[in-house]
């Protein structure tokens, strides 16, 4: 059996095309079960519901209102109508996550200029929306709690790209959850995620329920701000009565 250099645990082992042990290239083609139960983890796609809206459908549902919509408090990151519970969920311009500057883009200008910082991605830090598989080797940072990548798939779409490197930090990533016939896409905080549940965010991204790609955030360590990195995740955490809250 092979451990981890500082003597931790194995990496499970899973029974998926393409998965090995330890040091895992991440080539999901299939949902993939979540059973984490962290506290900061959330709940992810466990439903085997289909999907049987057009692709008209599925952008009407995911836009919603258009209309702007103010930040109530800068320290408290809270803003009216980010998070749906109850029969609101899987409703409004927040439902699905499609790429930074889109789910900032409803905000209305005042807040621009009041917050600034709460506009752009910090500094060492990065966004990349994939195709699956994603040609990633990750590897938790310690027993059970983060993930960074050990390596590129020699040839994989993420060498391609030629964005991430080695050594770079997954702090946040895109899952879905299904709640009876309805569904969102959310970008997550997973600094705190092991191995299993970031595998099991990946898995969620399927084209049934209109995710043609899976959503990425990255740091790089020397270069982020570790204060700067927190107070930007604090912004997609899920509150303490969303669906998406576990633990």
């Amino acid at each position: 059996m092979k451990y981890n250099s500082n003597g931790s645990k194995p990496l499970q082992c899973w029974s998926v095309t393409m998965l090995t042990c330890l040091s895992v290239v991440v080539q999901v083609a299939s949902f993939i079960t979540c059973t984490s139960t962290a506290p900061s983890s959330v709940a992810f796609l466990a439903s085997s519901t289909s999907c049987t809206s057009t692709c008209a459908q599925q952008q009407a549902r995911r836009h919603g209102s258009s209309a702007s919509i103010n930040i109530i408090s800068r320290e408290a990151a809270s803003v009216q109508g980010m998070w749906t519970i109850g029969n609101n969920f899987g409703k409004g311009r927040f439902r699905f996550y499609e790429g930074f500057d889109d789910w900032m883009s409803p905000f209305p200008a005042e807040d621009r200029e009041k917050y600034p910082e709460m506009f752009a991605l910090p500094e060492g830090t990065y966004e990349v929306q994939m195709v699956k598989p994603l040609g990633i080797v990750f590897e938790e940072i310690n027993a059970g709690r983060g993930v960074f990548v050990q390596d590129l798939v020699e040839g994989g779409r993420a060498e391609r790209q030629g964005i991430i490197q080695p050594g770079d930090e997954l702090i946040a990533i895109t899952a879905v959850k299904v709640v009876g016939a309805k569904w969102e896409r959310r970008l997550i905080p997973a600094m705190d995620f092991d191995f299993d549940t970031v595998v099991g965010a990946i898995g969620s991204n399927e084209e049934k329920w209109g995710c043609n790609n899976v959503i990425l955030q990255f740091q790089r360590p020397g270069v982020a701000d570790a204060d700067a990195v927190k107070s930007h995740l604090e912004f997609f955490e899920p509150p303490s009565d969303s669906p998406w809250k576990v633990g």
